[in-house]
C-alpha cells in the first residue's frame, strides 16, 4: 500500500518541493523546546536540538528512558483497550518479541546498533526488546540526553497561546502496586511556555479494532494484541488471530505451541485462501471473518467455520494525542493526521509544532534522527521552510496522488520503500549525508528473506556481504570503532 510520492509526483509534473538544499539564514535562534517522549524518537529529538543550540526539556511519564521498548508483563485491565479512563500501558511489547529488521539497519546513523560488550546483552542480528531497550539507554548516555528528561511527568494539556507560542500543563505520574500509571486528581500542576513543541509520544497505545459482523453477541472473549505477554493463558483454546503484518505473524506462532488450534484471519488474502501452516498441525490459515453467531462460532468468507474460544486483534494502532489542544487545525481522520507537510509540520503552525514518527512501515530510528535534524534546523532558522501556501499545495498535491492510486485515507502515513528517498529528501534539506546505499539493499533483501524463511529469517539469512560493507561503514564512527 505504500506510495512512493516523489515518483508519482513527477509522473503528474507536480512538484514535490525544491529538492535543493533551502537558502540558510546568518541569524541562527536558539528556542526553548519540549519534546514529548523519551522513546527512540524522542531521544534523538532531543539530542538533535540541543545540537543546533536549543534548550530542550524532554518530558517522560515513565520512569526510563525506551518508550515502547520498556517492557512489562502488565496488561490492561480492559483487554481490547476500548475504555478510555484504563491505566495505559505504554508498551506493546510480548515476551518472545525479536527486532523483525536486522540490527545493522535498525540503530541511529551516527550511532551504530552493533553488539555491545556487557552482562546479559544479546549478540543476535535479530535480537530480542531487551537489548534494543539497552541500545536506547547506552545511546542516552553517550550523549547526555537523560540529563534533559523529566522522569515520572504526565503531559496533561499542549495548547497555543495568542502570541504564538505554547503553554505546556504538566503533573508528576502516579503509580499503582503494579508499576502502572495512574491518575492523581490531587496533584499539582506546572505550566510552562516553550517556543516550540515537538511530539514523540509514540502511537502503540490506542488499539484498532476490526469490525466484525455479529461481534456484539459473540459470547467469546477477545483482546488486542497490545495486552499479549506469553502464551500460557491460551493453553488448550481455540483462538483466532485477525491480522497479517509482524505482531499477526509472531503471535500465531508463539501460541501454536500451547492453543488447541489457530486460526489467522487476513483480509489482504483471496477469500477462499484456506492453508495449514507448513510445520504445524494446529495453524491455519484464512480469509478475512464474514460474521460471528451468538452460538459462538465464527464464519469466514472461505466458508470455514471455527467454534472459538477467543480473538485477537494485532490490527494496529491508531494516532492517540489526547493532550494537544490546536484548536481543531490537526486531526486525525481514518488515522491519517494532518494536514502535516512531509508527515511532520501542520503549515498553519509551523515550525512551532512538529511530529517525529508519524510514517510507518518504516526502518523508525534512522528516520526518527533525519527528521529531528531538520525540524532542529529549521527552528534555529538555519533551513528555512516553504511558505504555508506552498505547504499547503504540496499537502493537497499528495493527497491527490494516494486518491488517484486508490490508497485509501489509513496508509497516508505508510510509506514502506519510498523510505529512502523520503530520508534522502530531509538529508538535503538539512545538508547532511544521505541513506547509505547497503541499507536500501538490506532492507530489500531482509524483506525477501523474511517472506521465504517465515520461521528462520531471524537466524538464517544470504546477505552477509552487506553486513561487511555495514561494519566497514560503521567503523568511521567512535562508538562503533573503539569497541
Amino acid at each position: 500500500m505504500a506510495i512512493n510520492y516523489f515518483s508519482r509526483c513527477a509522473e503528474m509534473n507536480i512538484s514535490a518541493i525544491n529538492l535543493a538544499m533551502p537558502p540558510t539564514t546568518l541569524s541562527v535562534k536558539s528556542r526553548h523546546v519540549a519534546v514529548i517522549g523519551a522513546g527512540a524518537a524522542g531521544l534523538v529529538a532531543a539530542r538533535e536540538l540541543r545540537r543546533e543550540g536549543h534548550s530542550v526539556v524532554v518530558f517522560e511519564r515513565g520512569r526510563e528512558v525506551g518508550g515502547t521498548w520498556v517492557y512489562t508483563p502488565q496488561v490492561e485491565p480492559d483487554p481490547l483497550g476500548l475504555d478510555p479512563n484504563r491505566p495505559i500501558i505504554h508498551s506493546s511489547l510480548y515476551s518472545s518479541l525479536r527486532t523483525n529488521l536486522p540490527r545493522e539497519l535498525m540503530g541511529y546513523i551516527d550511532f551504530p546498533f552493533v553488539t555491545r560488550p556487557g552482562e546479559n546483552r544479546d549478540p543476535r542480528r535479530y535480537p530480542g526488546h531487551r537489548e534494543v531497550l539497552l541500545y536506547l539507554k547506552d545511546f542516552a548516555r553517550e550523549f547526555g540526553v537523560e540529563e534533559m528528561v523529566r522522569f515520572e511527568t504526565d503531559v496533561i494539556k499542549v495548547g497555543i497561546l495568542g502570541d504564538g507560542k505554547w503553554k505546556v500543563r504538566s503533573k508528576k505520574s502516579s503509580f499503582n502496586d503494579n508499576n502502572e500509571i495512574i491518575s492523581k486528581s490531587n496533584a499539582e500542576f506546572d505550566d510552562e511556555i516553550y517556543d516550540a513543541v515537538v511530539v514523540c509520544n509514540g502511537h502503540y497505545t490506542e488499539p484498532r479494532i476490526a469490525d466484525t459482523p455479529g461481534i456484539n453477541l459473540w459470547p467469546g472473549k477477545q483482546m488486542h494484541s497490545h495486552n499479549y505477554r506469553i502464551p500460557e493463558p491460551f493453553r488448550d483454546q481455540v483462538v483466532i488471530v485477525i491480522g497479517s503484518s509482524a505482531s499477526a505473524v509472531d503471535i500465531c506462532r508463539d501460541i501454536a505451541p500451547v492453543a488447541k488450534e489457530v486460526h489467522v484471519a487476513s483480509r489482504s488474502v483471496a477469500d477462499e485462501t484456506y492453508t495449514k501452516q507448513p510445520g504445524y498441525e494446529n495453524l491455519w490459515f484464512h480469509s478475512m471473518i464474514d460474521h460471528a453467531h451468538e452460538d459462538g462460532a465464527v464464519v469466514f468468507r472461505n466458508g470455514k467455520t471455527v467454534l472459538a474460544d477467543l480473538i485477537m486483534h494485532c490490527t494496529g494502532y491508531k494516532y492517540h494525542f489526547p493532550f494537544l489542544d490546536t484548536k481543531g487545525i490537526v486531526t486525525v481522520d481514518d488515522n491519517c493526521l494532518g494536514p502535516l507537510y512531509k508527515h511532520v509540520f501542520p503549515p498553519a503552525l509551523a515550525p512551532y509544532l512538529s511530529f517525529i514518527g508519524i510514517p510507518w512501515k518504516i526502518v523508525p530510528f534512522p528516520l526518527f534522527e533525519f527528521q529531528s535534524k531538520w525540524i532542529a534546523g529549521i527552528l534555529s532558522g538555519r533551513v528555512t521552510l516553504p511558505s504555508q501556501k506552498e505547504m499547503m499545495e504540496d499537502i493537497q498535491a499528495f493527497y491527490s496522488t494516494l486518491e488517484d492510486s486508490s490508497i485509501p485515507k489509513r496508509y497516508t502515513h505508510c510509506i514502506g520503500q519510498s523510505q529512502f528517498e523520503y530520508n534522502n529528501w530531509l538529508a538535503t534539506q538539512c545538508g547532511c549525508q544521505g541513506v547509505e546505499k547497503w541499507r536500501e539493499a538490506m532492507y530489500s533483501m531482509a524483506s525477501v528473506n523474511r517472506r521465504l524463511r517465515p520461521e528462520m529469517y531471524r537466524d538464517e539469512w544470504d546477505d552477509h556481504h552487506l553486513v561487511s560493507e555495514a561494519y566497514e561503514d560503521f567503523m568511521k564512527y567512535p562508538s562503533a570503532s573503539n569497541l
